[in-house]
């Protein structure tokens, strides 16, 4: 055994050496890609000696052996706490390791007979080193709850290995001196192997084949399962879970596919800077463009009238602040129902778009003067607006999502009317005054400036989509 272990330990020295980061950076691009696979070849061989022994140790700390058991001889609380120690990974990798090896480890009978284990096929392949964890896994999870008669399940099986290894025969070869179907010595061409990912979607079809009846109660659980957690607020967010039936994710995924194409710099541009704009791209991570999509989508739900009401009126967000810090422009605001205060750049979007209505307290907290509503644009005027500007004025978002923005600010004696009100989307709402886009109405019709990383020079434009515009 030493030998065995002092073999290894030499070869991991050897491959350190081989692998030094100047060795690797003196490859060429193909020697660097060619050397990658075979690093992963290599690796795959590791994989499967990992499993191997995790499922061995899994299968000497049963619970059932209780004082016998490896894990427990060992002082460790379970299979992973041993594997952590001796191999110094982490919990989430030694559980991995465990969950697959228990599956890949031979059964054994109550007289001691060894008996395979149930996903044979798999286990050699990974043992010999033809397919890596990910695949072995895949095939695994995909095909383990299927309740289907052996013979099917290792049909399943072997076309999986066969995909994940490619090393089905699908064709012949041409032979150019005969007929390729009659050709005894023509060569089979086998499929290139298929990537993890691939395979996991071909066991779940697999699956489905075999075990027709098992996506009924799968489906049931996923009934039961699906949430959309209210979340709790940490660090200016509000964090939280949700668990989405598959059709309903791929509808919200097409929503958002909709709504973030490269189109998003305005239709007031040529096709060479809107080509230019999109090289250079939206500064907004993918997550973040989707978070300022269901914000518009919200938003303009909660406007739309289909919404339940409550108390009478639709859906409304309450925002406190102080006069005199509303005034001045700086101060906190808070929000009816969360503990943590927002900005004043918070605060001025959302009076922006819903208004504000003064309230005076004395100072018991008693209520002694309730003003009216101020500032915010009539339902009339908000579609006069929208159908004028047709979207978002600096980018796609439909005009029915988008809130109005005061081009002169409420403050600055900027009216409340359509010439002095456009279509912005929450996230160009939010970011107007920061983001580089200047506004100006020109005999009631937005112009834009675009920033200088979409537009140079600087050129102001009209923003109108209205279909009785001249340019349109």
């Amino acid at each position: 055994m030493e030998t065995l272990v002092d073999q290894f330990d030499q070869l991991g020295a050897e491959l350190s050496a081989l692998l030094g980061p100047v060795g690797v950076r003196t490859l060429t691009d193909e020697e660097l890609l060619i050397l990658t696979g075979a690093v992963e070849r290599l690796g795959r061989t590791v994989d499967g000696a990992r499993v191997l022994a995790a499922g061995e140790i899994g299968d000497r700390s049963r619970r059932e052996l209780g004082p016998d058991g490896l894990a427990y001889q060992k002082g460790c609380r379970n299979a992973i706490e041993l594997l952590e120690r001796v191999t110094l990974i982490g919990g989430l990798t030694a559980n991995q390791r465990l969950k697959l090896g228990r599956q890949l480890h031979p059964d054994t009978t109550l007289s001691g007979e060894a008996l395979p284990g149930r996903f044979p096929q798999v286990a050699e392949a990974l043992t010999a080193g033809r397919i890596g964890i990910d695949a072995a896994a895949a095939i695994v999870k995909g095909l383990q709850p299927a309740n289907a008669h052996p013979d099917e399940l290792a049909a399943a099986e072997a076309e999986l290995v066969a995909a994940a290894t490619g090393t089905h025969p699908t064709s012949t070869d041409p032979d150019p001196a005969g007929d390729p179907d009659t050709d005894p010595d023509a060569a089979p061409v086998a499929p290139l192997p298929c990537a993890a990912d691939e395979i996991a979607i071909q066991a779940s079809v697999w699956r489905a084949v075999i075990d027709p009846d098992g996506l009924q109660p799968s489906e049931e659980r996923a009934m039961r399962s699906r949430m959309f957690g209210k979340g709790h607020l940490r660090d200016g967010l509000v964090r939280g879970q949700y668990a989405l039936l598959p059709e309903i994710a791929a509808k919200l995924d097409r929503l958002f596919d909709a709504y973030l194409s490269p189109n998003t710099t305005g239709v007031f541009l040529t096709d060479a800077e809107r080509a230019t704009a999109e090289a250079l791209g939206d500064d907004r991570t993918p997550d973040q463009q989707r978070h300022d999509v269901l914000a518009a989508l919200v938003d303009g739900h909660a406007r739309s009238g289909k919404a339940p009401s409550i108390g009478g009126a639709s859906p409304t967000v309450l925002v406190s602040v102080k006069a005199e810090d509303l005034n001045s422009g700086r101060g906190p605001g808070w929000i009816d129902g969360l503990t943590t205060p927002i900005s004043m750049a918070a605060v001025n979007q959302m009076t922006c778009t819903g208004g504000i209505q003064p309230v005076r307290f004395d100072s018991f907290g008693r209520i002694i003067e309730l003003g009216t509503k101020q500032r915010v644009f009539t339902p009339a005027q908000r579609r006069a607006i929208n159908l004028r500007d047709g979207s978002c004025i600096c980018c796609n978002i439909p005009a029915g999502w988008t809130e109005i923005h005061h081009v002169l600010d409420w403050a600055k004696d900027g009216l409340t009317h359509t010439d002095n009100g456009v279509s912005l989307c929450w996230f160009h709402h939010r970011t107007i005054e920061t983001s580089g886009w200047d506004i100006r109405m020109i005999r009631g019709v937005p112009h834009l400036k675009a920033p200088p990383w979409i537009d140079p020079t600087g050129t102001w434009r009209p923003a109108s989509k209205a279909r009785t515009d001249k340019g349109n």
